[in-house]
């Protein structure tokens, strides 16, 4: 899995990836540390994936340059936080990524959504910016130095994230009447799964200090993403939850065939290099 940062259409690869630069403890993580940084870092991983789909596809060439930037910064933390969980049993970020079954993995379900049309697009990666800000931005106080390490990296990444989704959300709902019907019918079909990420799971009450909380940061992202809903003119849907399960391996009908994609070079050619 390489790493390469694009910038206003500059490429940069990085001679020391933010795994390589905080994934570097002499203590393997708890099995209960192992399994939060899995959580993380499969959202990171499966969304890195979503959004490269968009690749040569996406509406204007500016855009392909922006998403590409948007998941490469993505499949650094997932870097990161695979490398940090793997170590806990002998597994490298490469093991995790590209030999575990689909109830294996950890994601939430909002990451797992398809890309849909645009709008489906800006809106999934407006929920998921927002709730990746407010929850890095917390995790930099964890008392583990690995994680803290990490999101103090990756808060600074998101918070372009979270304004390039901003500006999005605004140009579509503010834009034709196309647009924005578009914008509302995403909304309609993605909100449902913003519920599951403030979910707390009995795993938490290992890792007190350590983790945060979902339920503790709902106040924070309805309060960050309240200002672009207003100017807008958008209301959130009131709309039923979907079940969710992703931090239990019970997942939505897309992953499996998103694994199948990112997986099969792998597992086709298992030990080759280049």
């Amino acid at each position: 899995m390489t790493d390469a940062h694009l910038d206003h259409g500059h490429v940069e690869l990085s001679a020391v990836t933010l795994s390589e630069e905080f994934v570097a403890s002499d203590t393997p993580p708890t099995p209960e540390v192992a399994e939060y940084a899995l959580w993380l870092g499969d959202d990171a991983l499966v969304l890195a994936q979503r959004l490269g789909q968009w690749i040569t596809r996406a509406p204007e060439l500016e855009e392909d340059v922006a998403l590409a930037n948007i998941a490469l910064d993505l499949l650094g933390h997932a870097r990161s936080l695979l490398r940090y969980a793997g170590s806990a049993s002998d597994r490298t970020e490469d093991d995790l990524a590209y030999w575990r079954e689909e109830g294996g993995f950890r994601s939430a379900h909002l990451f797992e959504q398809q890309n849909g049309d645009f709008a489906h697009t800006i809106v999934r990666q407006f929920a998921a910016a927002h709730y990746l800000y407010v929850l890095y931005d917390r995790l930099r106080a964890s008392t583990d130095p690995v994680l803290a390490g990490v999101a103090a990296k990756a808060v600074k990444e998101v918070d372009y994230h979270r304004d390039h989704a901003d500006q999005w959300m605004l140009r579509l709902a503010l834009g034709t009447d196309e647009s924005r019907r578009r914008t509302l019918r995403a909304l309609e079909d993605v909100w449902p799964y913003v519920d599951e990420l403030f979910h707390d799971e009995p795993l938490l009450d290992a890792l007190d200090g350590v983790a945060i909380r979902p339920s503790t940061l709902g106040v924070a992202f309805d309060a960050d993403i309240a200002p672009v809903l207003a100017e807008a003119g958008l209301e959130l849907p009131q709309a039923f939850h979907a079940a969710g399960g992703g931090r239990r391996g019970q997942h939505s009908e897309y992953l499996a065939p998103l694994l199948a994609e990112l997986q099969v070079l792998a597992r086709q050619h298992p030990g080759a290099s280049w």
